[in-house]
């Protein structure tokens, strides 16, 4: 995993300033410390960097990017790992062509200067964001991997469009406009965000699964968007019913083993993340039974017993022979470190389990480990989470065969055992648009759908007065193929829009790549392996979720590697625990707001209203708020925290001259040393 960044102007005489593409790789060093390159091509008004982080082939020269083809046609930066790039180097070698270094990122040139990006696509295996220029046909391509475990964002300035892995990146170019939006600032204050956007003018994200083409042409650059994959779960009238629980939890076994196996080539050695879920601990069993010696597996511990998932990440340890590494927090470690965590995630968090992910990645770094595998992606593949028990069962029972239905019918007498362990709303939240488009308003948009009549008071007043009408479950639903949720089932659908929104703009964001590339860690999420996902998506709902058990096929698939009492075990969403649940830790949140929200603070950044943020603490501090409202006050607490350091560390700072600063104190300096 690395960093990329570029620039390619609108005109093709305009140079591309070499010194900037070194502030853009500067200033996203942590995501690659190991080196960094620059190229620039004479003529072609492009220009891109890459910072390197080694994982494959560790010599530094050899694998230096961006690669640059031998006949100066095609430029390529690439972040990530493309797998089985040994096999296809083997045929690409077997077929004449030469290969400069063992990189597994040289595959995407020699394949694209071969037979094209059409064609190269589907061969691509892995987590990736890669930028590619051809001069023969003027044209920028930026490509994000199917899940979007790769971040990749652009903006268009006067002088032309400017990409990168991170924000930063981007706010690093002089000419990008670094200013919230009022619609923007409204989605991070509840949570979710439409998908492609960011909080900021002008800034967007390359969808998972999509392609961006930018033609230059007679001086101007036309930008089209394209879906290349989506995850496509079959209509209920094309599902195969001749297969029977025994082929799919084969075939699960066998697409999950081979995605792990894949993910453990690497010239550095490979970890684990384990907690007390199947997700985790399923990956830590295949990896130890194919691993020809003791996996060392990563665990977070919290003081709050509740949240504490470790004594059972502990008994798989143990059971697998791992080498566990158990973190334990404390409050005061977790808002201690916020302000460095969204420093990375570049978005708010509602929850402090981003800061404990942040200080895990940097515990993992300091004990010389730059690759682990994770266990994201399992829920939403195989319908883990209680939002989609709670749409199946609203929802779906009438499209489940008979035998089934009858048995969940029955299960309902009992239903607030059927929802429990996750963030729910405590009261049903329906959006008009996103029932035109879904059929329903989905269980895992509704407690943040809930907060929306908390945001107008919070902001302040010309953002106010600028979102007065703005329906954010209209913007979300526009965003959603309805082809990809048409004749599927409520499950199927409930699946489909948490991997367009909480998947890709949380769990995959300020719960993964930001965390963890913060500091220099690589996570391999082998649930989001594309060809596990092709099986899982046959699998029928009334096997995902069977009765009161979800991920029911993995769970039988797994059933020989896991602990019985976590075979047996119901989700439990694993989050950090809220503030208001500590005494220490809401002491800490409250020294963080006395600093960025109060009244002076509040007035410099022009973002929310003093009174609101008043308000909603003194009804959090009310003897007659619910504790599920102060768990819903504690998040949007969070993200009032979050848009003021978030304005305070790209919108008030000089962010390309901390650029520069960055590259000085690294020594990176133009002519790049070849």
């Amino acid at each position: 995993m690395c960093g990329i960044g570029g620039v390619f102007r609108t005109h093709s005489e305009h140079r591309v300033d070499q010194q900037l593409l070194v502030n853009m790789a500067a200033i996203q060093a942590h995501r690659g410390p190991d080196g960094f390159g620059i190229e620039s091509l004479e003529g072609s008004g492009v220009g891109f960097c890459h910072a390197r982080l080694s994982i494959i082939d560790l010599d530094g020269n050899r694998a230096r990017q961006p690669f640059l083809s031998e006949d100066n046609q095609v430029l390529m930066a690439h972040n990530g790992e493309f797998y089985d790039f040994q096999r296809i180097r083997a045929d690409l070698t077997a077929q004449g062509v030469r290969f400069a270094s063992k990189s597994d990122s040289e595959i995407l040139l020699r394949l694209y200067q071969r037979q094209g990006l059409e064609q190269t696509l589907p061969l691509l295996r892995g987590e990736f964001a890669f930028a590619l220029y051809d001069r023969n046909q003027d044209c920028l391509y930026l490509v994000r991997d199917r899940f979007g475990v790769k971040p990749q964002y652009w903006t268009m300035t006067p002088e032309g469009l400017v990409f990168g892995s991170e924000l930063k990146v981007l706010f690093a170019h002089p000419a990008v406009e670094r200013r919230f939006t009022s619609e923007g600032l409204f989605h991070q204050l509840m949570q979710t965000m439409v998908p492609g956007s960011t909080a900021f003018e002008g800034v967007y994200q390359v969808q998972p699964g999509h392609i961006l083409k930018v033609q230059r042409c007679n001086g101007r650059l036309e930008v089209s968007d394209s879906t290349y994959w989506d995850i496509n779960f079959p209509r209920m009238d094309e599902r195969d019913f001749t297969r029977h629980e025994a082929d799919h939890v084969s075939a699960v076994r066998s697409a999950l083993l081979e995605a792990v196996e894949l993910r453990m080539v690497a010239d550095v050695p490979v970890g684990c993340y384990l907690s007390g879920g199947i997700d985790s601990c399923s990956i830590l069993g295949l990896a130890s039974a194919v691993s020809q010696g003791p996996v060392k597996a990563f665990t977070i511990g919290f003081d709050d017993v509740r949240y504490d998932e470790s004594p059972i990440a502990q008994q798989m340890a143990e059971a697998t022979g791992a080498q566990q590494d158990l973190m334990r927090l404390s409050g005061n470690e977790l808002y201690g470190h916020m302000e460095q965590t969204l420093w990375h995630t570049e978005r708010t968090i509602y929850n402090t389990l981003a800061v404990a992910k942040f200080l895990m990645s940097r515990h993992v770094n300091s004990v010389d480990y730059k690759v682990v595998m994770t266990g994201e992606g399992s829920d939403e593949l195989f319908g883990g989470y209680p939002a989609f028990r709670r749409d199946m069962f609203l929802h779906g029972l009438d499209d489940l065969p008979k035998e089934e239905r009858e048995a969940c019918e029955c299960l309902l007498q009992d239903s607030n055992s059927l929802v429990q362990g996750a963030m729910l709303s405590a009261a049903q939240v329906d959006d008009p648009d996103l029932e035109a488009v879904v059929g329903f308003t989905p269980s895992c948009l509704q407690p943040w759908l809930a907060c929306v009549p908390l945001v107008p008071d919070l902001l302040a007043e010309h953002h106010r007065i600028a979102v007065e009408g703005y329906s954010p479950g209209k913007a979300i639903a526009a965003q959603l193929d309805g082809d990809q949720l048409d004749g599927r089932h409520a499950l199927d659908k409930a699946q489909y829009v948490w991997i367009k929104t909480m998947l890709e703009g949380q769990i995959l964001t300020w719960g993964g790549d930001r965390v963890d590339m913060a500091n220099s860690m690589e996570a391999r999420p082998a649930f989001l392996d594309h060809h596990l996902a092709a099986v899982a998506v046959q699998v029928p709902p009334e096997l995902r979720i069977k009765g009161k058990t979800e991920k029911y096929v993995l769970r039988e698939a797994m059933a020989g590697l896991l602990p019985d009492v976590l075979y047996k075990r119901e989700k439990f969403a694993f989050m950090a625990p809220p503030a208001h649940t500590e005494p220490e830790k809401w002491a800490q949140m409250q020294n963080l707001a006395a600093d960025y929200l109060s009244d002076e603070a509040i007035d410099a950044a022009g973002l929310l209203s003093k009174s609101g943020v008043k308000a909603l603490f003194d009804r959090h501090d009310s003897p007659e708020t619910t504790e599920a409202d102060r768990v819903q006050m504690d998040a949007v607490i969070n993200h009032l925290l979050g848009v003021q350091m978030l304005h305070r560390m790209f919108v008030a700072t000089d962010v390309p001259q901390q650029a520069r600063q960055e590259a000085e104190r690294l020594g990176w300096r133009i002519p790049v040393e070849v």
